[in-house]
């Protein structure tokens, strides 16, 4: 089933993006990693919900590298008093304890990180239902 939005993908289509086929990688890991996603327009970037709750934003902008930022929507909530989930993983940057980055330059760092990333959504939408 082709979880992926007709609206993101003519977004990305009239921007002649240099890491397109980056964002479109991260696209169907991000979605064939849970069921319930959905995927729209957020900040000029694709975006993910759970519901309707913003959960994972692409930045795609500039064009020097692909950002995945996990949060619980645009509102500011206060703070949980630890990390919103555990991980083992290097690839989360914690920008405050309901925020983390990722951040790849390149397929290469996709296609190593891909297994913890599935793991990191899964784990980011359990823990923000």
């Amino acid at each position: 089933m082709n979880k992926l939005s007709s609206e993101v993908s003519e977004f990305l289509d009239g921007l002649n993006h240099p890491f397109r086929k980056e964002i479109e990688k991260l696209r169907l890991i991000i979605l064939n990693a849970t069921n319930d996603l959905t995927e729209n327009i957020k900040w000029n970037g694709p975006n993910y919900c759970y519901g309707e709750a913003d959960r994972i934003t692409m930045r795609i902008q500039p064009p020097k590298q692909v950002q995945l930022i996990f949060h619980r929507g645009a509102k500011k909530q206060e703070q949980p008093k630890e990390r919103i989930i555990q991980t083992d993983s290097n690839l989360l940057t914690w920008k405050e304890n309901d925020r983390a980055v990722i951040t790849f330059k390149n397929m290469t760092d996709i296609e190593k990180g891909e297994a913890d990333l599935i793991e990191i959504v899964n784990d980011w939408i359990k823990a923000t239902q």
